[in-house]
C-alpha cells in the first residue's frame, strides 16, 4: 500500500507547468526594425507567426509548419504560440493578424469575429506579444 501512495505524493509536490504567457517571455521582445510593414499582398514576406481570425476559428500559419494552417479556437492561440520553437520568431515576440471579415458576412458572423478578435488581442497583449494588424482589401 505504501508504494502506491508515494507516486501520488510526488505528483502533488511537482511544480505547476508554466503558463503560455510565461513561456513566451523566453522569446525576445519584438523588434519592429526587423519586420516589414505589410499589406495583404505582402504577407508572404512575413516570417513570424501569422493569424487569420474568422467567424468559426482562428488559423495559425508559421514557416515552421511549411505554411500549413493550424485551426484553433481563440482561447487556444496563446498556448499554440508558446509551443512554437524560437526559430519561428525571427522578429521577436510579434504576430501578424488578418481579420477575415467579408462585407457580405451575416450579423452573427460579424459578432463572432469581433469576439474572437477581442479574445486573441487581449491574450496577446497580456503576454506582451506585439500585433501587426493587416488591413484587408
Amino acid at each position: 500500500m505504501m508504494s502506491l501512495a508515494l507516486p501520488a505524493c510526488s505528483r502533488e509536490n511537482a511544480p505547476p507547468a508554466p503558463d503560455a504567457a510565461a513561456l513566451l517571455q523566453a522569446i525576445p521582445a519584438a523588434d519592429p526594425g526587423k519586420y516589414p510593414s505589410l499589406s495583404l499582398r505582402e504577407t508572404k514576406h512575413w516570417s513570424n507567426p501569422y493569424l487569420v481570425i474568422r467567424a468559426d476559428a482562428v488559423g495559425l500559419l508559421t514557416s515552421v509548419t511549411a505554411n500549413e494552417e493550424q485551426i484553433l479556437k481563440p482561447e487556444e492561440v496563446l498556448s499554440a504560440l508558446a509551443r512554437l520553437p524560437a526559430s519561428a520568431w525571427p522578429y521577436g515576440r510579434a504576430v501578424a493578424i488578418l481579420v477575415d471579415e467579408k462585407p457580405s458576412a451575416s450579423e452573427g458572423d460579424k459578432i463572432a469575429i469581433r469576439r474572437s478578435r477581442g479574445i486573441v488581442a487581449s491574450d496577446l497583449e497580456g503576454a506582451q506579444v506585439a500585433i501587426n494588424w493587416i488591413a484587408a482589401p
